[in-house]
């Protein structure tokens, strides 16, 4: 039904990025069985990105049943082994399938055997994994909370546990399967903890791609199909560990137990054009140095020891000249980085993030792409001093007049070209013979000007040259504004990077004037909310509460996340072109405001998902705003003049938004003084 929805406004939304979103993935299918020698087994399914589920429980007689996420099925069992088949399905008919043995044993669970271990990559976390005979399901009491509900678990997969603090706990382990009898096994256990970064370590500056070779960053383009953990034995020899480790969104490379580690290139890369290589590292109290090393398809390797800042990032820049000058060490198919820490395999951990070789500046960087002002009220404006544009800021109803000129393009070319491309018209003022409105472009500000530009990263400044060549608006210019000086061959303006893909540009034009303007790459992907989104599945995902982040008066748990199923796989999508969708399918959640009695069932007009409606973001201030009738994100009733059906159904809903991750936002909304609905929503 998603698809059949989407499918007729493809042309209009550009929803091709539907195609793109990947089959579901991480499917489990957690059983729990009656104790009571009835064999009677209850499956359910769950997998990141499913809209859907056909389980074939594997008895010989051919039934299966379809489920949506949240929904379980029963089946009962004679004793004996079986194959239970599950495929899920995703937005775009993308499938994914599972099969899960199922042992029926009315026996007592036999050799139940326990491995329990601290995780190598999360503090005070541990993995226990449980086997048996003739089970099924095992729980877990991790000792930590008396009362607790116990852990519940699939016989053979792995459960994890985070403690709040290390110490020694009693973890009790209780095999289940279709017998009355159970088995348990108890052990005392260790919980450790490891000490991790809780800030990201510095953003590489921008460079121009002949600049650098990135082996894992963020910012730049890596060599493809590099291995950053090829354990080269370490981990038997050493019991040394490696993972990601996601830092709100940013992942790093972690090295637990740090003997000897490094990362293997997908090609020979020839770094002997470049002058440094860089990385960052972070570490605990425990390392005191880190040696680098440089591999050699052809003649071996070369270590260069750092010493490390304890407890913090250290940066790291090491010329490339100290490995060349041992013993004729040549750097032109260098396939591996190694990394040793001292001491060794004693106990240490490395966080290393941003592995990149470059060299200074060849040419133009950081600018090299195609620009325009970004169409937000104030991107333009005049005033006395940098960050003051009291004298003129274009409003909303300006950028809207002035669309001939938020449409012009900025090109500056990686070969140090410029070029303005106005298009047909652009907006000419009085001095232009233009009368405040749009038109042809006027010579020489017309975009024939062969110009080329120079950008000065370490001073901030970009010069670009050619007569009738600028940024902004071609009035303003270091000598003053036209028409009232000569008409420049060429222009400094000052840059400052806001992220990668915003700029902010100034030029002071005559003493104490200063025109300044923000613009955007328009080879910058469409807003970051742009895609598919969800309600996260999760206990406390939904909830409202006297204040952000309190949920006090009602938070969703898991049994509430069950039974509103049919809420729970709405999907709120926000198109690239600004258009905006609520996607009910047959059904949602119902309340008794609409005649629903708090059940699931067929959406209510107006917020059924069939009034158009367009969102706008603003990153800058944190909020996306919906309008049109009965358009929502969470729920419904929720607005900023207060809760359905105490007001009236607004055109327009502004809601508060902030990025968790790049897949997970906080999406808030003050309906009346101090009610605050709060929603976790995960993108597919």
């Amino acid at each position: 039904m998603v698809l059949a929805y989407l499918g007729c406004t493809v042309d209009e939304r550009g929803v091709s990025f539907i195609n793109n979103v990947p089959a579901p993935s991480n499917l489990t299918v957690a059983f729990i069985v009656t104790q009571d020698n009835t064999g009677s087994v209850t499956m359910t399914p769950n997998g990141d990105g499913a809209t859907s589920f056909k389980v074939f429980f594997g008895d010989g007689s051919g039934t299966s049943v379809d489920l949506s996420p949240g929904e379980s099925a029963e089946n009962t069992y004679e004793e004996g082994s079986y194959e239970v088949r599950v495929i899920a399905t995703g937005i775009n008919g993308l499938t994914t399938e599972l099969i899960q043995p199922l042992v029926v044993s009315f026996q007592a669970p036999q050799n139940l055997v326990v491995n329990i271990e601290n995780d190598g990559t999360l503090t005070k976390t541990v993995n226990l994994t449980a086997t048996a005979d003739f089970a099924i399901t095992y729980e877990v009491d991790f000792g930590e909370n008396v009362g607790a509900e116990p852990t519940m678990s699939n016989i053979g997969d792995t459960v994890s546990y985070t403690y709040e603090e290390a110490g020694i706990y009693t973890i009790v382990v209780t095999a289940m399967g279709a017998a009355i009898e159970t088995t348990t096994y108890t052990e005392d256990f260790e919980v450790t903890a490891i000490v991790a970064p809780l800030v990201s370590a510095p953003v590489p500056p921008n460079r121009a791609e002949e600049d650098v070779i990135s082996i894992f960053s963020a910012v730049y383009n890596d060599v493809p199909g590099s291995d950053y953990f090829p354990d080269w034995g370490q981990g038997g020899c050493c019991g040394s560990g490696w993972a990601l480790f996601d830092l709100n969104g940013d992942e790093m490379l972690q090295y637990t137990n740090l003997s000897y580690q490094g990362n293997q290139f997908g090609s020979p890369q020839d770094v002997s054009q470049m002058e440094y290589i860089h990385l960052d590292v972070w570490t605990d109290d425990v390392l005191n140095t880190i040696e680098v090393s440089l591999i050699s398809v052809s003649n071996g390797e070369r270590p260069v020891v750092v010493p490390l800042n304890q407890n913090g990032w250290t940066s790291i820049d090491i010329p490339i000249s100290d490995y060349t000058d041992q013993g004729g060490f040549t750097v032109a198919d260098i396939h591996q980085l190694k990394y040793v820490g001292d001491p060794f395999a004693g106990g240490g951990s490395a966080f290393i993030d941003n592995v990149y070789f470059y060299k200074e500046p060849s040419g133009p960087t950081g600018l090299a792409g195609t620009w325009r002002m970004s169409p937000v009220a104030g991107s333009l404006g005049v005033g006395p001093s940098v960050g003051d544009t009291v004298w003129f800021n274009c409003d909303d109803t300006c950028v809207s007049e002035r669309a001939c000129y938020f449409d012009d393009l900025y090109v500056f070319e990686a070969d140090g070209t410029f070029t303005n491309v106005l298009g047909a018209d652009t907006f000419l003022e009085d001095w232009q013979g233009g009368g405040f409105s749009c038109g042809a472009p006027v010579a020489p500000h017309d975009g024939t000007a062969e110009a080329t530009y120079v950008w000065d990263e370490g001073a901030g400044t970009v010069t670009i040259n050619g007569t009738g060549a600028y940024i902004g608006l071609p009035k303003a210019n270091n000598q003053g504004e036209l028409p009232n000086v000569a008409v420049p061959s060429s222009i400094t303006y000052n840059i400052s990077f806001i992220d990668n893909n915003n700029i902010f540009v100034y030029i002071e034009a005559g003493a104490g004037v200063f025109w300044q303007f923000q613009l955007e790459r328009e080879t910058f992907a469409s807003s970051p909310i742009a895609g598919i989104w969800q309600m996260a599945p999760e206990a406390n995902s939904l909830g409202v509460g006297p204040a952000p982040g309190d949920t006090v008066w009602f938070s969703c748990d898991d049994t509430c996340v069950v039974e509103r199923a049919c809420y729970f796989n709405d999907y709120f999508v926000f198109f690239p072109d600004g258009t905006f969708a609520n996607v009910l399918g047959s059904e949602t959640f119902i309340e008794d405001w609409q005649g629903g009695g708090f059940n699931c069932g067929p959406a209510v007009a107006p917020h059924d998902g069939l009034t158009p409606a367009t969102y706008s973001y603003d990153e800058g201030a944190g909020t996306v705003t919906i309008d049109g009738i009965g358009s929502y994100i969470g729920l419904p009733k929720a607005n900023n003049q207060g809760e359905l059906p105490n007001v009236a159904v607004p055109s327009s809903i502004t809601y508060d938004v902030t990025f968790l991750d790049s897949n997970t936002i906080s999406v808030i909304i003050e309906s009346g003084a101090g009610v605050y609905w709060q929603y976790k929503l995960i993108k597919l």
